[in-house]
Formats: structure tokens, sequence, C-alpha cells
């Protein structure tokens, strides 16, 4: 072999022999993890603020040494709130970044287009930011573990409230939902809670809708001003920016309506966008208020938020991150030996009923794959959502004799 390719020869050997045993070396001293989420766009808010609340509960464990002596690496990926973009995020994530699982990803219709790639490659899609019932099925799928409350569940509590409290009926209550899948989702759960309350037809249910990404909401409103009788309670599936812009052209066109957003709308987000100059405004949430250092979990969240991210601003969607991120811990701790894609399911399942301090019990097990079933209502006060009774909503409620 002449000395030219025999040097090749060699160097080949040596990339071969050398190169997979620096990537087991570097892997075996991590643990690494995957977002897909929304970093630019007008939900960006919502993604950047999971990320900042994973973060901080990964860091936590980082700042002692990690897991076994392994650092918890989260690589986030911006797919704006996307689809398209979502699964070659995914891809990427999953065969190229080989993570353990992934985690906090923002969004319905981009869980949707995260699902067939969890499923193919076996990798947990764990705690995302969706309330979508595509995510729970029954009995659970193994690669989709959730913590927050469903849609289904948020609704169900606006429309027990507005009908069992407020006396409101069930024509009343109109909604306004993205136009896809995470609109959708919200539907079918608000239809459903209505048909517990002696709702037969859906066609008596007025439902309009917007384009995900955009804030063309006045066709929306039009339709909704059109109708006889006006709404006196509006249930809203959308992004912070769109329904904002609905529920202040919605007070100039003089309707006096209860608006009622799902967590995901982000409230920080929302009450910002609306100047704190409008009332009658609820949010449920999926986490308790940020603000309640009462609550074991809530305090730790603040300490390891200003060791992460000193400049944030406590808010419900990183406190989200940081639960989700506190479950991933728990069980990550408990394995023995290399964290493997399985052995996180079968740990995560086998916490069984524990108690995070949020002031509710958790429980995930092999047929239980969400961890959290509370809702908690918040009242728009000023600048910020606020904790709210829901014996309180009749007092917020336009009279029906009077309603525009």
């Amino acid at each position: 072999m002449p000395p030219k390719f025999r040097v090749l020869f060699v160097l080949f050997v040596l990339f071969v022999l050398f190169v997979p045993a620096f990537d087991t070396a570097h892997a075996a001293d991590e643990i690494r993890l995957g977002m897909s989420t929304a970093l630019s766009g007008p939900t960006a808010e919502l993604g950047q603020e999971m990320q900042r609340g994973v973060l901080a509960g990964l860091e936590r464990a980082n700042r002692t040494g990690g897991v076994q002596g392994r650092r918890l690496r989260l690589l986030t990926l911006d797919d704006g709130y996307e689809p398209t973009r979502t699964a070659p995020n995914m891809r990427r994530l999953i065969e190229e970044e080989k993570v353990l699982a992934v985690v906090g990803n923002v969004g319905t219709p981009t869980a949707i287009a995260s699902l067939p790639l969890a499923r193919e490659h076996r990798t947990l899609l764990f705690a995302p930011f969706s309330g979508a019932g595509v995510l729970r099925r029954e009995p659970p799928e193994r690669y989709v573990i959730n913590y927050r409350a469903s849609y289904a569940e948020e609704i169900a509590a606006m429309v027990d409230a507005l009908i069992g409290v407020g006396g409101l009926r069930p024509e009343e209550i109109a909604f306004f939902t993205q136009r896809d899948g995470y609109g959708d989702a919200g539907y079918v759960g608000g239809f459903a809670a209505l048909k517990k309350h002696g709702l037969a037809d859906e066609g008596t249910v007025l439902h309009v809708r917007y384009q995900r990404n955009t804030l063309a909401v006045e066709n929306a409103l039009a339709d909704l001003l059109l109708a006889e009788p006006l709404p006196r309670a509006v249930i809203m599936v959308g992004a912070y920016a769109p329904c904002a812009r609905f529920i202040r052209l919605a007070r100039e066109s003089g309707l006096e309506a209860l608006f009622l957003n799902v967590s995901f709308v982000g409230s920080s987000a929302l009450a910002r966008e609306l100047g704190g100059a409008v009332d009658g405004v609820l949010v449920t949430q999926v986490v308790p208020d940020p603000l309640d250092t009462s609550l074991p979990l809530v305090r730790e969240y603040h300490a390891d938020l200003r060791h992460s991210a000193p400049l944030a601003t406590p808010n419900f969607i990183s406190l989200e991150g940081y639960v989700a991120a506190r479950i991933l811990l728990r069980a990550l701790e408990r394995l023995e030996g290399p964290p493997g894609r399985e052995t996180l399911i079968d740990a995560l399942e086998g916490l069984g009923s524990f108690d995070l301090g949020l002031g509710r019990p958790l429980r995930l097990a092999p047929g239980e794959h969400q961890a959290s079933r509370a809702v908690w209502p918040t009242r728009l006060a000023g600048a910020r959502f606020v904790p709210f009774d829901w014996a309180g909503i009749g007092t917020l409620l336009p009279p029906a004799e009077t309603a525009p």
C-alpha cells in the first residue's frame, strides 16, 4: 500500500475507534432533553416562559451535581408555533441529538405533529403545554405523559360555574376559538360540558373562529355581535394577542359579556395586552398562583428562578415548566444505572401518588398519564390575574334583561 494511502487508512481507523468512544463519553456525563417550542412569532412568550421554567428546574439539580453525576442539558429548537417546523425539529432532537425525552413542547397543532415521531422512535413526549384530548387517550399512550389538567377539564369548570353558580342557560354561552386542533379541542370539550347541563342541539351554540398566528378577529366578532340574543359569556380558546384584540373590540362595540380563557392564553401576556383597562376577564390556570409563597414548591420556584434567570418575573407558564422539570427529576432520581428512554417512562409510571408541594396531590401510574387534574380560576385585576372564587361569578355577568 502506498505511504499516502497507508496514512489515510490509519487516520480512518483512528476515527472509527475514537469518535464513537468520544460520543459515548460525552453522553455518559450528561442527560440530554429536547424541546420544540415557539421562540419567535406571536406566541413566542409562551415558549420562552415554558423554556425558562424547565431550565430553572433543571439547573436546581445541576447546582448540586446533576443526577447520578450527570448534568442535565436542554436543547431547544424554535418552531414558531407552526406544525410544519415542529416535525423536523423533533426528528433532529430524537435522531441526531439523541435526547432522552422531549419536554414542554408548546401547543396542540405542534403536539399533533410531534406525536408520530415520538411513537416511531419510542421517545417520551413529557408535559407538553397543551390540554388537548389527542394527548390524553384511554388507555394512555406509553410515550405521552402529561402534567396539566386538560382543556376539557378547564372548560367544564367554567361551564359548571356559569350555569350552576351564575344561573346562565347553555344557549347564553358562546365560543371564540383558534381555527386548528387547539381550538377544536377546546370546543369539543366545551360542547361536552354543555350537554351535561341539558344542551340538546349543537346548532344552538354560537361558535366563532380566527386563523392561527394572526390577529384577524374582526369577522368572528361581527358574527358574534349579530347573534340574537347576545351571549352573556364567551369561552375563549386562543392565544394572548388575538384574544386581547377580540376582547378590546368587543368592549368597544358595547358587548358586556364575561370573557373566560383557558390557561394556554398566557395570562401575563394577556394582561399586558389588555393594559389593565378591561374588566370581566377570567383565566383558568393549571398551576397555583406563582406569587403564593405559602406553597413549598412555589418558594423553591422563586429561589431557583432567581438563580437561573435573575431578571425574570414569576408567572403561571414558567411555573408550569418548573413543575414539569421537578416531576421529571423525581423520576430520574429513582433510576438505577444509566437513564434510558424506556426506563424513564417506567420510573414516571412508578411514582404513584406523590406530593410536590403544590397544595394538591399528584399521581402517575401505568394507567394514569396525567399527573394533575386541578384547575385554579383567576380574574384580571389591574395588571395581573389574581386568584378568584367561582362563587363570585354571578357578580361578573351582565343581567339577562340588560345584556346588550
